[in-house]
């Protein structure tokens, strides 16, 4: 799932199990909730519903047609598509964690279990982490010799970095005080002899 297709696909089934959707309505959605308004254009998504279709994950209907226009074709998820999907979601090794997968295997932990979201969190934590690190240690290489404006690019790169990696631990928390048994929410009072 690590290459950019597979996350298109990814995005693209999570998205048809919501509901059918032409490609024009599908490739609005995936720039707007994924934000590859630049990236992403029909000459990516048609190849990707083609493969998709060869692979028996969607089918494609013709849909209602509007006067003087030829029908669009409308996409749905099939019994196989969910599967793989699911099974796609459930996946948590080193390319869930990554910058181009994080964010669309994110809009889908509705639809994750509890174990799977608090690896994803946590790998996507590790990485950060070690992001910060190297933020950190290029800055104190090259501080003297780059110039205000790269050294500001750096310093915003490690802001964001930093905040993610608070967010991340928001997450966490969250995520681990879900699965803890209901005896376990609340800590016990201080001062309290029983």
């Amino acid at each position: 799932m690590g290459n950019r297709s597979g996350v298109l696909e990814l995005a693209v089934l999570g998205l048809l199990h919501e509901a059918p959707m032409h490609g024009y309505e599908l490739r609005k959605r995936v720039n707007a909730q994924f934000g590859w308004g630049r990236v992403l254009s029909f000459g990516s998504l048609y190849p990707c519903l083609k493969a998709m279709l060869r692979n028996g994950l969607i089918t494609a209907d013709p849909g209602t047609p509007e006067a003087g226009r030829r029908p669009k074709i409308v996409y749905t998820i099939t019994a196989d598509g969910k599967d793989y999907f699911a099974h796609a979601m459930h996946e948590a090794g080193p390319s869930a964690w990554e910058d181009d997968t994080f964010g669309v295997r994110f809009s889908f932990f509705g639809r994750t279990d509890p174990a799977t979201r608090l690896r994803i969190l946590e790998g996507r934590k590790a990485r950060m982490e070690e992001r910060l690190a190297n933020f950190r240690a290029a800055m104190t290489r090259t501080a003297e010799r780059v110039d205000a404006y790269t050294l500001e690019l750096q310093r915003h790169g490690l802001e964001s970095a930093e905040r993610e990696v608070r967010w991340l631990n928001e997450l966490i928390d969250g995520e681990r005080r879900q699965q803890r048994p209901p005896d376990q929410h609340q800590p016990p009072i201080q001062g309290d002899s029983r």
